[in-house]
């Protein structure tokens, strides 16, 4: 027989779960959120160094799909608007082979000029690959996918830029 665990008392004293301390940047009154998060330090970061931005993974994750020569690239803004992340990025690839090499690129790049370790999946069938980077959130879809889905409908109004 198993024993029992202890829980927590009631009340104020309680301990917040996990979860709450990963969402601490909402309002605790609304839930919404407030703005944007703070910039986070590499893993290998000193005081020294400096801390990136989400905009400056942006622009290296619009820089690296582009040189990459994904289409129909989207820029989307969450902040304000979601906990996920602060930017999220969709592209298109011309075939599943196209779009897992856009996303192990990269990856790769992220990870040599950030020592950003991501968090990807999808890539072994390369229809629809998603990358979490924590500030920034890449969907990298095949073009049927991408239509299919149609993410960018749930995102869109008004805060998205059309890439080249």
């Amino acid at each position: 027989m198993l024993p029992l665990l202890e829980r927590p008392a009631p009340g104020p004293a309680r301990r917040a779960t996990q979860e709450d301390d990963v969402l601490s940047h909402s309002d605790p009154a609304t839930g919404l959120p407030v703005g944007p998060r703070a910039p986070r330090m590499s893993e290998t970061a000193t005081a020294t160094a400096p801390a990136y931005t989400s905009e400056e993974i942006l622009a290296a994750v619009l820089k690296s799909v582009d040189d990459d020569k994904a289409e129909d690239i989207v820029q989307i803004d969450l902040r304000g608007r979601s906990d996920v992340a602060d930017y999220m990025v969709i592209c298109s690839g011309r075939s599943s082979r196209q779009v897992a090499a856009i996303s192990e690129k990269l990856v790769d790049r992220l990870k040599q000029d950030f020592r950003l370790h991501t968090k990807m999946e999808g890539k072994e069938t390369g229809d629809w690959v998603l990358i979490d980077t924590g500030d920034v959130i890449v969907h990298v879809f095949r073009p049927e996918v991408r239509e299919f889905y149609q993410l960018e409908k749930m995102w869109l109004p008004g805060s998205a830029h059309r890439g080249a």
